[in-house]
């Protein structure tokens, strides 16, 4: 695989094939449940993938026989796949992505909404985010409580994911406050042009 043709699916793949060796299926599972919250990928999206990292030369599969079902591939990144993904981690990422949230979107024309449809749209979405700032508290006790010290040790896995769930509690905390602050600006009917 040519410098630069990876793509950042192909990257977030191989950085969960560096953790432990995957099939394809337990490759999406885990994409949804570890990096789901940062990163999604459709699961038609992860094999294709699959194929030209290992056209590349970045990963490998061996085929495990299963008698109940039909035999599966198990992947695992190579010495290249951890060298192409060791010199991508410190590279900036290609300048400020625009971001799409559609929430902030509506937010924009919030001045041509009917205000008690507004409210209720603002607090449906204040809770959306506080239940998933739940779950990344929840994983990030459990992380603190499995895994100890391994959390601040930099050259460890551990911190690589527990960095990544602080981001996205910080987001979620961020986004809360946001929702509750538009709702109760809404509430109180104050505004002005802008």
């Amino acid at each position: 695989m040519t410098e630069g043709s990876t793509t950042t699916l192909g990257y977030a793949i191989l950085g969960l094939l560096a953790r432990e060796a995957l099939s394809g299926y337990d490759l999406a599972s885990r994409m949804r449940a570890r990096v789901g919250f940062f990163w999604q990928a459709r699961h038609s999206q992860i094999y294709p993938e699959l194929t030209r990292l290992e056209e590349g030369g970045l990963v490998t599969h061996h085929v495990v026989e299963q008698s109940d079902r039909p035999d599966k591939k198990v992947y695992r990144i190579t010495d290249s796949g951890f060298a192409a993904l060791s010199e991508w981690v410190t590279e900036p990422p290609p300048g400020p992505r625009a971001a799409r949230d559609e929430l902030v979107l509506k937010a924009y024309s919030l001045w041509l909404a009917e205000p008690e449809l507004a409210v209720a749209l603002f607090r449906d979405q204040e809770e959306v985010h506080r239940e998933r700032l739940l779950e990344y508290e929840r994983i990030e006790g459990w992380m603190e409580k499995e895994w100890g010290e391994d959390i601040l040790r930099t050259e460890s896995p551990r911190f690589a994911s527990y960095a990544a769930l602080q981001r996205g509690i910080i987001n979620e905390r961020g986004y809360v406050e946001w929702c509750r602050w538009v709702a109760e600006q809404l509430e109180r009917g104050k505004g002005g042009a802008g």
